[in-house]
């Protein structure tokens, strides 16, 4: 008889800094599932809910991630802006103290 090791946080391996900063993307999304109905029993299809369910997940997913995007882009666009506002008021100060 084998056993069974748990998993847990103790016993997992160490991922290095490259590995653990790969992400999956759409295309490998639809790679897995392109093989997993390739591979799949044709007596014991994928349920069709269980389907629709991750390609739902999915697609949540990528629209929180262009959501991500949009919002480092208007961060950026405010941090710019703060920075611009920053100088004028810089730039006011020295007018001022001059005059």
């Amino acid at each position: 008889m084998t056993s069974i090791t748990p998993v847990n946080s103790k016993n997992l391996p160490v991922l290095s800094k490259d590995m653990a900063e790969k992400k999956l993307g759409q295309t490998d999304f639809l790679r897995l599932m392109t093989t997993q109905l390739k591979e799949q029993d044709p007596f014991s299809p994928v349920d069709n809910q269980a389907m629709v369910a991750q390609m739902a997940q999915f697609s949540s997913v990528a629209g929180i991630s262009e959501m991500n995007v949009a919002l480092k882009s208007i961060a950026e666009q405010m941090g710019a802006q703060t920075a611009l506002l920053a100088d004028i008021k810089a730039a006011s100060t020295l007018k001022t103290a001059g005059a």
